[in-house]
């Protein structure tokens, strides 16, 4: 929905000893912040806020190097973004964002506070949720077999004369099973997106994981609005509970819609 695209970090930067910030998000907070010792890394790094009039930066201290996307890290970064956004509307920034000072930090919040503050208020008061939808394929395929007449004749008649059918009458019913589950696919997503809908300020389709998933999206929601979007997937998921099932998550904050890049050059000289 919203873009801010500055260089990306360096991934080539050897580890490094000196201490640096870990930004996790950006808010808009005029007073300085500290939200206790959940920051990523080792030992217990109290987050904090870096600020810049009614703009601040969430951080945490750590050695200047590379953090690896392990479960444990990535986990580390999400918790402090979802602690923080329990308060504020926030920019989540990418995993592994570092600055070596907090004069740098300071730095990119003026050189980039129109850019900021405009996000920060479109992206206000919104909470994103996930929602990946996964369907019993040889079901639908059984119903395809019974509620199409073509589909059903081939299968009959390949069922009747297993040793004489050609591989053609295979090819043939293959083809027009393909066919039958991807518009069968295409028509419980649009369903499901068009019930969301009105529920929600915007979506954003993903691609789906494995051969199970046929849906795997993420939506912006007012937070006034929760219960409602959260009671219209409990109904759709009701509404296919016999042949699909819904995995719901959130709220998030909205990395779906907010897409922040930023790199730290190499400062050798």
């Amino acid at each position: 929905m919203s873009e801010l695209t500055q260089p990306q970090i360096d991934d080539s930067a050897a580890p490094s000893s000196d201490e640096g910030k870990y930004v996790y998000c950006i808010i808009k907070s005029t007073d300085s912040r500290d939200f206790g010792p959940i920051g990523i890394g080792d030992g217990e790094n109290t987050v904090y806020t870096v600020n810049h009039h009614d703009l601040a930066a969430v951080v945490s201290d750590t050695p200047i190097r590379i953090y690896d996307p392990t479960r444990e890290n990535v986990l580390a970064h999400e918790l402090v973004n979802e602690t923080v956004m329990r308060q504020f509307t926030v920019i989540p920034m990418s995993f592994g964002t570092i600055f070596r000072t907090q004069e740098d930090i300071v730095e990119l919040l003026k050189s980039t506070y129109k850019a900021f503050d405009d996000v920060l208020d479109k992206m206000r008061d919104k909470i994103e949720f996930g929602l990946k939808v996964l369907w019993d394929r040889d079901k639908v395929i059984g119903r395809l077999e019974q509620s199409d007449d073509e589909i059903r004749r081939l299968k009959e008649e390949i069922t009747g004369n297993a040793q004489s059918s050609t591989y053609f009458a295979r090819m043939q019913l293959g083809r027009l099973v393909e066919g039958a589950l991807e518009s069968t696919a295409n028509g419980y997503v649009m369903d499901i997106h068009e019930s969301l809908k009105p529920v929600a300020v915007a979506s954003r389709s993903n691609k789906p994981i494995g051969d199970r998933m046929i849906m795997n999206a993420a939506y912006l929601v007012e937070r006034s609005r929760e219960q409602e979007f959260d009671e219209a997937v409990k109904a759709l998921s009701r509404k296919y509970e016999d042949v699909l099932s819904f995995k719901y998550t959130g709220p998030w904050p909205p990395y779906n819609f907010v897409n922040i890049k930023l790199r730290l050059e190499r400062a050798d000289a």
